[in-house]
């Protein structure tokens, strides 16, 4: 079996701990590899790598760094089949959403590139004579990024390609259930030309090599995707330093009486049991209209039952694993939470005797949006359905969960859609479509406890670098802004 290290400085080499822990395959439960187990020292030894290779890669041209990351795009594109079928393999998500999860890197890295001739400052006139304005972007620094396992190649990508466009070295710590995933990944833009130093990747707990980085006064900048408990802790640790965090979300689909049912069916479907309803953007809440309940109901129960589960690789399957056993029993917990509730278990509630790690997509309807169930991120195939009367009610519904990230209205009223789209308390609104389907053009990310930042797009820049405001003064004597103002 490979054991595979962590990259320090250009070499990848082995943990100062001499431990190793595996990553497995969640739908046969086989091991794909040994990784090793890194240590705070680790953590260290990567800071310093990457502080050493920052004047270089923030000196280089913009442009030159876009050609890098464009050239890492093109070989992730060359071998989108090989990554696609290892992110099926390590995280467990059907073939085709493993090819999407690499063509979301692929297109991220791409879109980044561009932004190496662009990273755009602004002009604007100065109050006084003879004095030029503007502001440019500067690197951070030294970067940590911490990542989930539920999109192992995307996600990385989303916080890699943008902190390298900007001139930052960073240090990646990925989730300990996809390790390979990410390892794969940077090995990619090892051949593409990044230089030694610029991306570390220390693999390991979070609890010591996460932590390590959070706090590490040299690291200037974390990005964290991952649950709001570790969330909270990253930005009590972080200090003064600047933070972005994605923690999740309880994303709801609200469906009017007026709604296209066939085409809502197809969005519910999709938004609370793709990729087995492990994406923070997963509907795992149905706010719906008490005229079109019943009517619906029975339709998606008949097409939730029909869903195959199964290895990802096999073309017949419709869902995939959880992620581990430890997922496997917090979903079941909860189905038990919400028995004991009082919700009306429509479908599911079980998981699959036998190898590997998955669980029927459920059905609860009847939930009061006072539930546990309606309120706490679940991160499974587990979908509470809510009857409500009007739009005003749906949308004070769909605010009353301490999340805010994405959130969905299906409708033909344009006046409904409007409303939604002004009311929803989150990052995201999708009108007749589904909770999930971000691009990477666009920006993503969410309000209250989903957290803050943007990631992607352009706001993705503001994300890893700093302005820097600039004054030209060429009138050869002191001016004094506010106090010598131009009359």
């Amino acid at each position: 079996m490979k054991t595979h290290g962590i990259l320090i400085g250009g070499k990848w080499q082995k943990s100062d701990s001499g431990e190793t822990f595996q990553s497995l395959n969640p739908a046969t439960e086989k091991t794909l590899g040994k990784f090793e187990l890194g240590t705070p020292n680790d953590a260290e030894r990567a800071v310093d790598a990457a502080e050493r290779a920052l004047e270089g890669w923030s000196s280089l041209p913009a442009p030159r760094r876009g050609d890098i990351l464009l050239k890492a795009a093109l070989l992730m594109e060359k071998e989108k089949e090989r990554l696609a079928r290892l992110v099926t393999m390590e995280m467990g998500k059907v073939l085709a959403e493993g090819r999407g999860d690499v063509q979301e890197a692929i297109d991220v890295t791409e879109y980044m590139a561009g932004e190496g001739r662009r990273l755009f400052g602004f002009t604007t006139p100065s109050e006084l004579r003879e004095k030029f304005c503007m502001t440019t972007r500067m690197p951070i620094g030294v970067c940590g990024l911490i990542t989930p396992w539920n999109f192992p190649m995307a996600i990385p990508a989303w916080k890699i390609a943008p902190a390298l466009i900007c001139g930052n070295t960073m240090i990646l710590k990925p989730a300990s259930d996809t390790p390979l995933c990410a390892i794969e990944l940077v090995k990619i833009f090892e051949k593409a030309g990044v230089p030694p130093g610029v991306i570390n990747l220390v693999t390991g707990p979070g609890s010591t090599v996460g932590e390590t980085m959070v706090k590490h006064r040299k690291v200037r900048g974390i990005s964290f995707t991952g649950s709001r408990d570790v969330g909270l802790s990253t930005m009590r640790c972080a200090g003064i330093k600047k933070v972005g965090l994605e923690l999740g979300g309880k994303n709801p689909i609200i469906i009017m009486d007026d709604a296209d049912l066939d085409l809502a069916l197809d969005g519910v479907i999709w938004g609370a049991f793709g990729t087995t309803g492990q994406r923070c953007t997963a509907a795992s809440r149905v706010i719906i209209h008490r005229k079109v309940k019943n009517r619906f109901e029975r339709m998606l129960v008949g097409k939730a039952r029909k869903l195959r589960l199964g290895d990802g690789l096999r073309p017949e399957t419709d869902v995939g694993p959880v992620i581990n056993r430890t997922a496997l029993k917090k979903i079941h917990y909860y189905t038990g939470v919400g028995k004991e509730e009082g919700a009306k278990l429509l479908t599911g509630g079980s998981s699959l005797p036998g190898r590997g790690f998955f669980y029927k997509p459920t059905i609860f309807t009847n939930v009061d949006n006072d539930m546990r169930i309606a309120q706490e991120e679940i991160f499974g195939p587990t979908l509470s359905i809510t009857p409500v009367n009007s739009l005003d009610e749906a949308i004070d519904c769909a605010n009353t969960v301490t999340y805010g990230l994405s959130s969905a209205i299906y409708t033909s009223n344009i006046r409904n859609a409007f409303l939604a789209v002004q009311r929803i308390e989150a990052g995201l609104t999708y009108v007749n479509s589904s909770t999930i389907g971000s691009e990477v053009h666009l920006p993503f990310g969410g309000v209250k406890e989903t957290g803050h930042g943007r990631e992607a797009g352009m706001l993705g820049i503001e994300e890893f670098s700093e302005v820097k405001t600039v004054y030209f003064d060429y009138s050869n004597r002191l001016q004094k802004a506010q106090i010598d103002k131009v009359k």
